[in-house]
């Protein structure tokens, strides 16, 4: 690939861009994919897929997805973010009248890692549904951002979309960032969004002690209980256990 094919390096100014490691992308942007992987669910179909952040370069991930939903079908994508310095995962989501979305995503991070989740979900036709679950566990100096804007077209009436992004914080020095956001001009319409950042409840942690669990213990089957709702919607026994199985030994460094 020649320079002059490369895209401009992003910027801040770019909202989608705002707490990404920059300096990090900077060392590999000549060399990632210049455009995003396109998939396309077909009329009355429905696929699932599950990415687990790919095997880094220079320390730097990153996975770009270009999504349509046709008509009546549905598309189920669940992600894991755990292994690079830097890691980005962006979908941009079109759906067609009475198409379904659901993610969901799973941050785990620890050291100095950068990782983030970057959706934008197009309501463009009627009838359509989207649901995005979103959950981060950090620590060290960690950042973990999840940026997820869902946008109803003026004529996509029926239009149901939620987004649920909760954090936990296992050092005080490391960083949750969440901005989910609306842009909505129909009408008749059901959208909701709902952020936290906490830390584990000291509370539940001192009734498990109470009951002879092992402190370390208790901490890792919170955050095992916390991180399974990002994967609950994955109808697919075998796919889930898989993704699951991932994120735990990710946990086993965090704990």
């Amino acid at each position: 690939m020649t320079a002059t094919n490369v895209i401009p390096l992003p910027t801040r100014r770019d909202e989608a861009w705002r707490y990404a490691d920059l300096d990090a992308l900077a060392r590999v942007w000549g060399d990632v994919p210049q455009g995003p992987e396109r998939i396309t669910v077909a009329a009355g179909e429905t696929l699932t897929k599950q990415i687990v952040l790919p095997v880094v370069m220079s320390g730097v991930s990153i996975t770009d997805l270009d999504v349509v939903i046709e008509a009546g079908a549905t598309f189920a994508l669940h992600l894991l973010a755990t292994d690079a310095d830097y890691g980005r995962m962006s979908v941009n989501v079109l759906l067609h009248e009475g198409a379904h979305f659901e993610m969901g995503g799973a941050i785990l991070g620890n050291g100095d890692q950068t990782l983030e989740i970057v959706t934008q979900v197009n309501h463009a036709h009627p009838n359509a549904t989207s649901n995005q679950v979103v959950r981060s566990v950090l620590a060290g100096h960690a950042t973990g951002s999840f940026l997820g804007k869902v946008a109803v077209a003026r004529h996509a009436q029926k239009t149901d979309a939620s987004q649920s992004v909760k954090a936990m914080l296992l050092d005080r020095t490391a960083t949750a960032n969440a901005k989910p956001e609306l842009e909505i001009y129909a009408d008749d319409v059901k959208c909701a969004h709902g952020a936290t950042v906490g830390e584990l409840d000291k509370a539940a942690l001192f009734y498990m002690a109470a009951r002879g669990i092992p402190p370390q213990l208790a901490r890792k089957l919170m955050l095992q209980a916390f991180i399974a709702d990002a994967f609950v919607s994955l109808n697919d026994d075998a796919a889930r256990e898989a993704i699951e199985t991932r994120a735990l030994a990710a946990l086993e460094g965090l704990v």
